[in-house]
């Protein structure tokens, strides 16, 4: 069976949105991270996900594709359950194969590059396609190409991560997941490592693929992102959503006191 007929494979009804999340809820120990978390993101829609540091952002994120188990509620990929099967009520753990194919369809871009670095640039691209896909060394090697040039790489292929910028290096993380083809793309903060002069190159790849309807979810502090090129904004605080909707509501007239003060802080960074 094929990544795409293990996605949707299921007796779930037919998907209105790529993402679903409802109660979610993560505890760590004593403390609860993520606290009955709920929205959706819709095919083609650029969602950013603002508040605090500690607010449960990045994990929210990681929990999306299961990269964080969580303890109670739902995420639903295309429909489909992530992370667990449920038969006669109860709920368990999915095969890793089968999370692992999900988990490609839902391509992750950290904050730290995570790139191989004994592996070109070219060489990090076409990885997975290879293992995990079985695509040929050809196949894989012209699609990273086009990639490469998409991300404007193209003359960096042969190079090797530690002689790129930071901007460079995100860029070149950013062709990597769009390499396993797809449907969604989840952003950790893409631009909190790198400096300032940087950001704007990995942020105009982010504005592109959200302009070509590329589904996405982005942890930001890039408050201009998020107004100019999410279709919604969530605010997270104390690891609940205290306030969503449009960028122009949510970011301009803020309902919470909370979420006025965060940014004020913001913009008196």
């Amino acid at each position: 069976m094929d990544t795409d007929e293990v996605l949707m494979t299921s007796t779930d009804a037919s998907p209105a949105s790529a993402l679903s999340v409802r109660g979610l809820t993560k505890t760590f120990g004593s403390h609860r991270v993520l606290d009955d978390v709920s929205f959706d993101v819709q095919p083609g829609e650029t969602v950013a996900i603002i508040g605090p540091s500690g607010s449960g952002k990045s994990t929210l994120l990681k929990c999306l594709n299961f990269l964080q188990e969580y303890d109670a509620g739902e995420v639903r990929f295309m429909g489909r359950l992530v992370g667990y099967v449920t038969t006669g009520g109860r709920r368990r753990r999915e095969k890793e194969k089968n999370i692992d194919r999900l988990r490609s369809k839902l391509g992750m871009v950290f904050q730290s590059f995570n790139l191989f670095p004994h592996m070109t640039v070219l060489e990090n691209v076409i990885e997975a396609p290879m293992l995990v896909n079985r695509e040929s060394r050809a196949d894989a090697t012209a699609r990273a190409k086009a990639l490469l040039e998409r991300v404007g790489l193209a003359n960096k292929a042969d190079a090797y991560p530690a002689t790129l910028s930071g901007g460079q290096q995100q860029r070149a993380a950013i062709a990597r997941a769009l390499a396993m083809q797809p449907i969604a793309m989840l952003f950790d903060e893409p631009t909190s490592a790198l400096d300032p002069e940087l950001v704007g190159e990995v942020l105009d790849v982010m504005q592109a693929l959200a302009a070509q309807g590329m589904t996405m979810v982005v942890v930001t502090h890039e408050m201009n992102f998020a107004r100019d090129v999410a279709d919604k904004v969530l605010v997270m605080d104390r690891g609940a959503i205290i306030e969503q909707g449009p960028p122009e509501v949510v970011l301009s007239n803020p309902r919470t006191e909370r979420t006025r003060a965060f940014l004020q802080r913001m913009l008196h960074r």
